[in-house]
């Protein structure tokens, strides 16, 4: 094979590798960092330098899908600003995890504003992680027939 057929070659893949790329939208965005937001705390409720931070911080289960999160989030950030330890407040993790609600709550709020769908408004869902069943009024039909 020559040269120019080689440097053609590369030249296909290299398209074809850019073709599989595509820009983060805003939802797979607050998705990502939502999920990185919790493993954080994870890390943050686990390791022994920061665990006694962690004990401050209120219980929260992301999701973007829950229309409460907005609020929640705020809540949240406002703990996390105002930590009463100064000692938490300038660990590199505290302010980590400060850094990402920070944006998180601003794309939810701002950036992606109207663009996020949100399918529950079960505020307790946040708080608890658990998830009461949304039924659709198809199924709630449905479930109401059968009785």
């Amino acid at each position: 094979m020559s040269f120019t057929g080689l440097a053609a070659l590369a030249c296909f893949f290299s398209f074809v590798r850019l073709s599989d790329c595509a820009p983060l939208t805003c939802y797979s965005r607050a998705l990502g960092l939502s999920k990185e937001v919790m493993v954080l705390l994870d890390k943050i409720h686990t390791y022994h330098r920061t665990k006694t931070c962690a004990d401050v911080l209120p219980t929260i289960f992301l999701d973007v899908h829950n229309s409460c999160v907005t609020t929640k989030l705020r809540d949240f950030l406002y703990v996390v600003l105002n930590h009463p330890d100064q000692y938490c407040r300038e660990r590199p993790r505290m302010v980590l995890l400060k850094r990402k609600i920070q944006n998180l709550y601003t794309i939810i709020t701002t950036v992606c504003y109207r663009d996020l769908v949100f399918f529950t408004d079960d505020c307790e869902a946040i708080d608890t992680g658990h998830i009461r069943p949304h039924y659709s009024e198809d199924r709630l039909q449905l479930l109401q027939e059968e009785r």
